[in-house]
């Protein structure tokens, strides 16, 4: 008999608490931010877009999410696959379809599992990342 651990799912009070620290993050440095926190359904749990902030980010910030989730897979992981300093990347695959990958989208996991994930847009890419990644740090 197989038992599986229970792993506490990403709330809306843990989604509100990410938006919070990108932001203050992104605050930090001078750059307004759109913030977008995905379930591990793919459900939006939470955004915020800063007034400052260009309108193109809040879309780009949930497709960060999504992209993060779909990839399960940190962005630092594949910087070094990808031409630096673009937004959108485009990532040949063994079956010839590309794959797309956006910067600033991390995975969130709780005790190994992947709960959801976080999008950051609106500074370079690799402000995002450390935005979303800062924000990952603090998910408790």
């Amino acid at each position: 008999m197989s038992t599986t651990t229970a792993v506490a799912p990403l709330t809306i009070q843990d989604a509100e608490a990410l938006v919070t620290a990108a932001r203050s993050a992104a605050e930090a440095a001078g750059v307004a931010v759109a913030v977008s926190v995905v379930d591990a359904g793919g459900h939006l749990l939470a955004f915020r877009r800063d007034d400052r902030a260009v309108l193109i980010a809040g879309e780009t910030s949930t497709r960060k999410a999504f992209t993060a989730l779909q990839l399960d897979a940190p962005t630092a992981d594949l910087v070094d696959a990808v031409q630096p300093g673009a937004l959108f990347h485009t990532l040949p695959t063994a079956l010839d379809r590309p794959l797309l990958f956006i910067a600033g989208g991390v995975p969130l996991h709780r005790d190994g599992r992947l709960i959801g994930a976080i999008g950051v847009g609106g500074g370079a890419p690799e402000q995002d990342h450390g935005f979303a990644s800062a924000a990952a740090d603090s998910l408790v």
